[in-house]
């Protein structure tokens, strides 16, 4: 082979191989910057404050436990019968305890009377005329607090006498509406101001609910 015909060869592969070499170089879109990548960390979260605790709102018309309570034991049940206008309230209690209660208390918030107004009796002329008949009253004391014997403001009492050994007592309650709509108030049981005991255990106030 002439020396002419080596040289032409030698140039051909020379050609091809930078052919091969410039196909197979990434594109330069391909090719990587050297900086690094990073992917979004979502940020940490603030630490909450746990909300401070608030204690429960007493209901409307309710009563503070008195200071002083009675272990003796009562059962209680209350009707109401009451429209538009007047009506009454029957709280009929009767003893599980050992030795007569003195005096059996009722107590209600003074507040009611913006909506209902209890009595023990109804007032008419008949009962303050005088020559009237004798005024017979079951009730003890009617006392719209502070009263003298510990009753506390914001409070109506009323004594029903005593109530002896496993014996039941049925008190009626007259009462005049002065304003429509349902109303729920407490009303507690008392030996004088003693909250006296139900038979579960629990104390002697119930959530009375007048529609």
């Amino acid at each position: 082979m002439s020396r002419s015909i080596r040289a032409a060869l030698a140039a051909l592969l020379i050609l091809a191989a930078s052919a091969c070499a410039a196909e197979g170089s990434p594109s330069p879109s391909a090719l990587t910057t050297g900086e690094p990548t990073s992917s979004p960390i979502a940020a940490s979260p603030e630490p909450t404050t746990p909300a401070s605790l608030t204690p429960t709102p007493e209901p409307s018309l309710s009563l503070a436990p008195p200071e002083t309570t009675d272990p003796r034991l009562v059962t209680a049940t209350v009707a109401a019968d009451i429209g538009d206008e007047d009506g009454t309230l029957t709280v009929t209690v009767t003893s599980a305890a050992a030795e007569r209660i003195d005096e059996l208390v009722l107590r209600w918030p003074t507040e009611l009377n913006q909506t209902l107004v209890l009595a023990p009796f109804t007032p008419s002329a008949d009962r303050i005329r005088d020559g009237g008949p004798p005024l017979v009253q079951p009730w003890t004391k009617w006392v719209i607090g502070p009263g003298e014997q510990g009753e506390p403001d914001g409070t109506i009492s009323v004594g029903w006498g005593p109530l002896f050994p496993e014996a039941t007592l049925t008190i009626e309650l007259d009462v005049t509406r002065l304003a429509s709509g349902p109303v729920a108030f407490d009303l507690q049981l008392l030996a004088g101001n003693d909250l006296l005991t139900l038979d579960e255990g629990a104390p002697a106030e119930l959530r009375v609910e007048v529609p």
